[in-house]
């Protein structure tokens, strides 16, 4: 027979249950010495209906009260004196049940309270030996392909952390941290974990390039590198250049950056350019020899057309005369497009744009789309964890590009036949930049952030899934981060952030979060389905750490001066706007 894994004696014994609701437990101690030892998010174990049952609960207050009572004055005397007397109380929430014996099994735990404790029921504490052997059995149950290790706990640092990495990532995530935290090396460590695997496919939103080291194959990098083409790979772009042409943009993604919905000719411009786009479209089928598909397209399906020829038909509908009976007349759109038409040649004008309004050759062709979407969702080898690079594109621009490209990946899966997808997660950093709240988002991040909200809302059913990576969570889509059931929530200094974090927990976890302005850098708080005990680890630190290094200020200062020529560089960066 399987040894017990919990095994407690008198001397374990801190108190007896005193009070109970649906999710937590007040103890009546009365071991003070005991109390000593246990602090905020430590573990106790409530005997639970029969001797092979306890409830696991987290630690989430514990209080002293002092009153006056009689005491006794010793042996010299009978009196009785008025003294001090101290009461000791710890509350807990209850989290799960551990079994010695559950059917076939030994030593289950699975989370959620089977039933509550009942009034005077004895409470320890786990600690030791037995905390150790508990936490052992944590991950016991997870197949080896499954298990995801992330750390230790701080619990016990002999422990593995492990999470379900099929939850983790199938029920979209978050990590979030104040900087400074460990974030990108939380990132780093996910993705170094995902690399083992034969056909991972992750697509990461690198705002910075801060993970650029991660493809770096001199250094065991196990990553494929692209860069968001900037307005120096608009002549002779490179291989890890990356265009998303203006074609890809559907209708209403186009007028968000276009039109302007104040000008009384706004309807007037929209259902012109509609009905020139439908026709451009239409044209390229035909050319291509596509006439099945020129019978089912819409005005929104990713067909190329050239930008000339739309130019030159609004043109057209902006000058023409109408016919009447004594000779020419002012013609239905005369005059009334004007002011679209320049703001569309300023966006073809503007170099920012080229990674779209002025693409390479090759990214006007029809089977460009193919080719480029097998380089973005394929998981040959190590190019199965792809790092687009964002940090050239412009922030006034940076919502209309992320949306477009997450929205291309995400329409790819849904129109992928079911027998035929494999999963794909889109890891967002940075995500405040480009997944802001609802209502602080102007027309074109609405458009992008719809995107993204129907990723959140109803990607799993497609193998689509969604990592968002945050510094400041009060910033990020509430949607979004109500649809992620994992966290992993390293330092968070600001309250606010810590109010976001709590509304998402459910109210027998909230406490938890109190933890979060203590934790030390590369400590999370692991909360939600990937892990049956929400608790605090110490994270791996990853083999290629990311190019996020906090810089040593002082030290600096005191060692290093600035580089004249270096500053004369990057002047002519700024200038030309790239980095080469």
């Amino acid at each position: 027979m399987t040894e017990a894994a919990l095994q407690f004696d008198d001397a374990d014994e801190i108190g007896r249950v005193a009070a109970v609701d649906t999710s937590r437990v007040v103890v009546d101690v009365t071991n003070s010495t005991l109390l000593t030892r246990i602090g905020i998010g430590s573990l106790v174990a409530i005997r639970g209906a029969t001797e092979r049952e306890y409830l696991i609960s987290i630690v989430e207050r514990v209080t002293r009260s002092l009153k006056d009572d009689l005491v006794d004055a010793g042996d010299e005397t009978e009196d009785m004196l008025i003294g001090v007397s101290p009461t000791d109380l710890l509350r807990a929430a209850m989290i799960g049940t551990y079994r010695t014996v559950d059917g076939a099994r030994s030593n289950v735990f699975k989370r959620g309270a089977d039933s509550f404790p009942q009034i005077d029921r004895s409470c320890f504490v786990l600690a030791g030996a037995n905390l150790q052997r508990f936490m052992g059995i944590l991950g016991n149950d997870l197949k080896e392909e499954e298990r995801l290790r992330l750390g230790v706990f701080v619990a016990d640092r002999t422990a593995e952390a492990i999470a379900s990495g099929d939850r983790l990532f199938q029920r979209h995530a978050a990590v979030l941290g104040s900087t400074g935290s460990g974030k990108s090396w939380t990132v780093a460590l996910i993705l170094e974990r995902a690399a083992r695997l034969k056909h991972p496919n992750i697509v990461v939103f690198d705002m910075h390039g801060e993970y650029a080291p991660l493809a770096d194959r001199s250094r065991g990098g196990m990553a494929t590198r692209l860069r968001i083409a900037g307005p120096g790979d608009l002549a002779k772009p490179t291989d890890d250049a990356l265009f998303l042409p203006y074609w890809l943009l559907n209708r209403d993604e186009m007028l968000s950056m276009i039109l302007d919905r104040s000008d009384a000719n706004a309807p007037n411009q929209a259902s012109r350019f509609t009905t020139h786009i439908r026709t451009l479209k239409r044209q390229t089928l035909l050319r291509e020899g596509e006439t099945k598909t020129a019978e089912t397209f819409t005005v929104d399906s990713p067909i190329p057309y050239e930008m000339v020829e739309l130019i030159a038909l609004l043109r057209t509908d902006n000058t023409q005369k109408g016919v009447g009976k004594t000779g020419p007349v002012k013609g239905e759109w005369e005059d009334k497009l004007t002011r679209f038409i320049s703001r569309l040649e300023a966006k073809l004008e503007d170099r920012r744009y080229g990674f779209m309004f002025q693409p390479s050759p090759a990214a006007s062709t029809y089977n460009w789309l193919a080719a480029q979407v097998q380089t973005l969702l394929g998981a040959d080898g190590p190019g199965g964890i792809k790092i687009v690079d964002f940090s050239e594109v412009p922030a006034d621009v940076l919502p209309v590009v992320t949306g477009t490209l997450a929205r291309l990946l995400y329409d790819v899966q849904f129109w992928t036949d079911s027998d035929s997808r494999t999963p794909v997660t889109l890891l967002c950093d940075e995500a405040h930049l480009y997944l802001p709240v609802r209502d602080d988002a102007d027309a074109v991040q609405r458009q992008a952030l719809g995107a993204f909200e129907r990723i959140a809302k109803e990607g799993r059913k497609y193998g689509f899934s969604l990592m968002v990576v945050s510094q400041r969570p009060s910033d990020v889509s509430r949607t979004i981060l109500s649809q992620c059931n994992n966290f992993l929530a390293l330092r968070l200094t600001n309250d606010t952030d810590q109010g976001v974090i709590k509304r998402l927990m459910p109210d027998s976890l909230a406490g938890l979060t109190a933890e979060l302005p203590l934790l030390d850098t590369g400590e999370a708080l692991l909360l939600g389905d990937a892990v049956l005990l929400p608790t605090r680890i110490k994270l791996d630190a990853p083999s290629i750490p990311p190019d996020s290094a906090t810089r040593d200020f002082w030290r600096e200062w005191g060692t290093r001066r600035p580089d004249p020529e270096a500053l004369r560089r990057a002047i002519g960066c700024l200038r030309s706007q790239t980095r080469s």
